[in-house]
């Protein structure tokens, strides 16, 4: 494991490099990891939760604004500029640390006209209500605990009005969180209830979406056709994003009314 340190204005960061297996591991404080990659595929989606994260192209399948608050080791954003080249993706992160981790040990790439890394505060970023984003992923963690500021009700509701008319809010959450709940509640509250949630695997990263306009009854065997088509185009496994929906929302219906 290699270990370097850079110095913060407010505070140092522990930033740790460990590889296994021909994958390159990042890990933020602790032993938590927060990132991975495939050194022979750098553009592949590792971390199960990651791929689950992508689930929202089951609702909107070509977004053209994507923001990405919490980039890591930039798996997801390094996935959506090298997949979907009609789309462009803004990565919000506020440390230099992470960054440059990022640029130089994760193959993230230069900032162009599609795609650009804003050193910021994600919290603050998302005031902006003329962002009119498609989609808004959410993944902040801090030595393996939810950022404060990126779980309050005022963010939720600034999550809402930087969202257009038909945004989604993608948000990982960790299942075994105390304050989960109040999370669940707080997203509820914002979004009127339009949400699904599924679990990566048990005990493990809950991915909730957060709809700014309900897509109204879909019914199942729809989410199947497009799960069919999105696998074949991402080479993700979207049967199984469908089937962890279903489970959560405990569905016995034909349609997920959301």
């Amino acid at each position: 494991m290699v270990r370097f340190f850079k110095k913060k204005t407010r505070r140092e960061i522990d930033i740790a490099i460990s590889e296994q297996n021909g994958v390159r591991l990042l890990h933020l404080g602790g032993d938590m990891i927060q990132s991975a990659m495939k050194i022979a595929a750098p553009h592949e989606l590792v971390l199960l939760y990651t791929q689950c994260m992508m689930s929202f192209l089951l609702f909107n399948p070509q977004p053209a604004q994507i923001a990405m608050i919490g980039l890591g080791g930039g798996s997801l954003a390094k996935f959506t500029y090298h997949t979907m080249p009609q789309t462009k993706t803004v990565a919000i992160e506020n440390s230099p640390q992470v960054i440059d981790a990022a640029r130089h040990l994760f193959a993230l790439p230069a900032n162009d006209g599609r795609f650009q890394v804003v050193l910021a505060d994600g919290a603050e970023f998302i005031k902006d209500a003329a962002l009119n984003l498609d989609i808004l992923m959410v993944d902040g963690f801090d030595d393996g605990q939810q950022i404060a500021a990126l779980c309050s009700q005022s963010f939720y509701d600034d999550a809402y009005g930087a969202l257009g008319s038909n945004g989604i809010l993608v948000v990982n959450l960790l299942s075994r969180d105390k304050h989960l709940s109040t999370y669940l509640q707080r997203i509820n509250q914002s979004f009127q209830s339009r949400t699904v949630a599924m679990l990566s695997e048990p005990q493990g990263n809950l991915i909730v979406l957060a709809f700014k306009k309900s897509p109204g009854k879909v019914s199942w065997k729809s989410l199947w056709g497009k799960a069919t088509s999105l696998a074949e185009q991402y080479h993700l496994p979207f049967e199984d994003f469908v089937s962890k929906l279903r489970k959560h929302q405990n569905s016995q219906n034909l349609h997920l009314d959301i």
